[in-house]
């Protein structure tokens, strides 16, 4: 199996797919547990930067600056519980990438003004900014390129409003700048490997699916070939009656039945009169013609239960389970009266198709089926020798004898 890195590109400083279709199937598959994930954790931001309030009362006290703050506080928070919903419900990589960043900007803007609002508390804000930017990498999903826009702008915004209005020495704002660039940096790096470790998951994944969708055709195209290669060796391909073999088997377990029910049996050997004349007279294709009208009219003439198969050439061979001798004489009747009345081709109107049927019972236990089928077939032959299109009774031809 090729490996996803050479079948499926990552960009290196995105962790995307290059091809935009596999990127586009990728945020498709993830977008039910983004949803969630990032609407639970943009709740949770929200409320811990609401939650700060507290500390707001500590630094001001009661005045302007206090409810200026709670009122940037309450929008914040308001705007984010209800990006927070929007995007558990609609939110979509492919079509509403906005919607993500949205609330990164909003957070990124209020950590922001807490700075002219409150400049004295200017040194546990650089903490704050660090968490958030982190915060912003690796616990509230979103693309990279979206996170690493609003970290920095949330860095530049933070750092800006701490020259302009903390009026900071150029010393701490040097150190500020490389906190926030080794915290940005790590923050860009851990989400950069973990995006392409989940792309990498994800393309194996695909390709285990589609392996596993085409070992599952093979196995049904096995399958398929198997039930083709059970047909061909059950039935004739001519007449869709049982092959010679498959009947054989399946007799055999009527026949024990049989035996063990003390049920009746009987055999009927079935010959088309004058077959070899019209084959040699309206040649083989009309013969098959008339083999496959016989045989449809014989699985129409017997029961679910009797069994019928070619037994070679023009003769068809049927087993009767549950059949008496005189019951199985008037099923050969009316078989015989009905093959009679077939008339199956144009190019011969005026002959008359006829069939001759030997008929064999068990008389005792120790008979077999092969002595059935010898015993219908030397009916058979005593019916053809006496003028064909008749029915013969293998009792009848051991009287004569």
């Amino acid at each position: 199996m090729s490996s996803p890195m050479t079948s499926h590109r990552l960009n290196r400083l995105t962790g995307q797919f290059l091809e935009p279709g596999r990127e586009a199937l990728y945020r498709q598959d993830i977008a039910p547990r983004v949803r969630l994930e990032s609407g639970v954790a943009i709740c949770v931001a929200a409320l811990v930067f609401g939650m700060f309030a507290i500390s707001d009362y500590h630094y001001t006290g009661v005045g302007i600056e206090l409810y200026l703050l709670l009122a940037m506080r309450l929008v914040v928070v308001a705007s984010c519980l209800v990006l927070a919903f929007l995007i558990g419900r609609a939110g979509d990589y492919n079509r509403r990438g906005w919607l993500h960043a949205l609330p990164l900007w909003i957070l990124a803007t209020g950590i922001i003004l807490i700075i002219p609002l409150r400049p004295e508390s200017l040194a546990t804000q650089v903490t704050a900014v660090v968490v958030a930017t982190m915060a912003f990498y690796l616990l509230i999903p979103n693309l990279l390129p979206v996170v690493a826009t609003a970290s920095l702008y949330l860095s530049l915004g933070f750092l800006a409003a701490a020259v302009m209005v903390a009026d900071i020495p150029a010393v701490v704002a040097l150190r500020i700048s490389l906190l926030l660039i080794m915290t940005n940096a790590v923050g860009f790096f851990a989400l950069l490997r973990l995006e392409k470790l989940q792309r990498k998951q994800f393309a194996l994944l695909q390709e285990e699916r589609v392996q596993n969708q085409q070992m599952a055709e093979e196995i049904s195209h096995r399958k398929s070939l198997e039930a083709q290669l059970r047909r061909v060796a059950e039935q004739d391909g001519l007449t869709g009656l049982d092959a010679r073999s498959h009947f054989m088997a399946r007799a055999e377990a009527l026949l024990r039945r049989s035996r063990h029910e003390k049920a009746p049996f009987n055999l009927m050997m079935i010959d088309v009169d004058h077959f070899k004349a019209i084959n040699d007279t309206w040649g083989h294709s009309q013969g098959d013609r008339v083999l496959a009208a016989i045989a449809e009219t014989c699985k129409r003439s017997l029961r679910p239960q009797d069994v019928i198969g070619r037994f070679g050439g023009e003769e068809f061979i049927v087993a009767l389970p549950e059949t008496h001798l005189k019951d199985a004489r008037m099923v050969a009747e009316r078989l015989q009266q009905k093959v009679s009345e077939l008339a199956v081709m144009e190019a011969m109107p005026d002959h008359r198709l006829t069939v001759t049927i030997g008929i064999a019972g068990v008389l005792d236990e120790e008979t077999d089926l092969d002595d059935l089928i010898h015993q219908a077939d030397q009916a058979l032959y005593a019916g053809k020798h006496g003028g064909r299109n008749r029915v013969v009774m293998s009792q009848e031809v051991e009287g004569e004898a």
